[in-house]
C-alpha cells in the first residue's frame, strides 16, 4: 500500500519542512518578495532530490536536517542578542531595522492617515 522508495518521499518531506516553516516562522519573511521564497523552495528541492539520486536518501535527509542548524542558531542566539524575540520577531521596528526594511508598513498614504 505505502511505498517510500520513490523521490516523492523526499518531495513530501521538503514540502512539509517549508509548510511548517511558513506557518510558524513566516512572519520573519513577510516583506520578502514572493519570487525569493519560491526560488528558495525550488533550489532546496533540487539540491535534496539531486543528493538523493546521486548520494542516497540518507545523505539527502541528513543535509536537510543539518540545514536546520543555522535556523536554530539565528532564532535562538543571534536575534535575542539583538533584542529581538526569536519566535515572534518583536519588536518589529528592531527586526525591520536589522533586515533593512522600511518601518512604515502602510506607505506614505497610511502615514498621513495615522498622523
Amino acid at each position: 500500500m505505502w511505498n517510500t522508495n520513490s523521490l516523492w518521499f523526499e518531495v513530501s518531506v521538503v514540502t512539509i519542512f517549508f509548510l511548517l516553516g511558513h506557518i510558524f516562522l513566516g512572519h520573519f519573511e513577510e516583506r520578502s518578495p514572493w519570487w525569493r521564497k519560491l526560488a528558495k523552495y525550488i533550489v532546496t528541492m533540487a539540491v535534496i532530490l539531486g543528493l538523493s539520486v546521486f548520494a542516497g536518501r540518507n545523505v539527502a535527509l541528513a543535509v536537510l536536517g543539518l540545514s536546520l542548524l543555522p535556523v536554530i542558531y539565528i532564532h535562538a542566539i543571534v536575534l535575542p542578542k539583538k533584542g529581538i524575540n526569536g519566535w515572534t520577531a518583536e519588536p518589529r521596528s528592531k527586526y525591520y531595522e536589522m533586515r533593512g526594511w522600511d518601518k512604515n508598513i502602510f506607505g506614505e498614504e497610511g502615514k498621513k492617515v495615522i498622523e
